[in-house]
């Protein structure tokens, strides 16, 4: 069996999941403040209430500071010369080795919120999908980019 790859993301990855989790659960207060009037209205039970605001606060909990911390934990990574090694996943970790010989293009890519954390995604494009690398500070991410580019376009000549 292989070792799991070295090369881990960026802890700030953790602050960017962490935000974007806030972000995300706003739609489980949206639905709790929408059955706390609802529960008005119709006179409902308060207990619709109580178990609305148990979910939210679970949901909200798990996405701020289960998930990110779990992921980053999962998240490896690591460039041989004729291959790529990519580890992730929360509760089932997957592992994927992508072969240079099928890389296409490499691009880094940066949304508002990794922009701000000086952080960027590696994407690696095969003709079959899409693989990411997240959340790797700016010079890391430009590196890797240019190392995967120049290897695969090696293992191309060789061909």
């Amino acid at each position: 069996m292989r070792e799991e790859p070295k090369h881990r993301i960026s802890e700030r990855a953790l602050t960017v999941w962490r935000i974007s989790g806030a972000l995300s659960s706003i739609i489980s207060w949206v639905v709790f403040f929408a059955l706390v009037a609802v529960t008005f209205i119709f006179d409902w039970s308060y207990w619709v209430i109580v178990i609305a605001f148990i979910i939210a606060v679970i949901d909200t909990y798990v996405k701020i500071f289960v998930f990110p911390k779990l992921r980053w934990k999962r998240w490896r990574y690591e460039v041989h010369e004729h291959e790529i090694d990519i580890q992730h996943g929360l509760f089932i970790v997957k592992r994927t080795i992508i072969p240079m010989v099928r890389v296409q293009h490499v691009d880094t890519e940066q949304g508002p919120l990794l922009r701000k954390y000086r952080l960027a995604t590696v994407s690696v494009s095969t003709a079959a999908t899409i693989h990411q690398i997240p959340a790797l500070d700016i010079q890391e991410a430009e590196a890797l980019r240019d190392r995967i580019s120049v290897l695969a376009r090696v293992v191309d000549e060789d061909e």
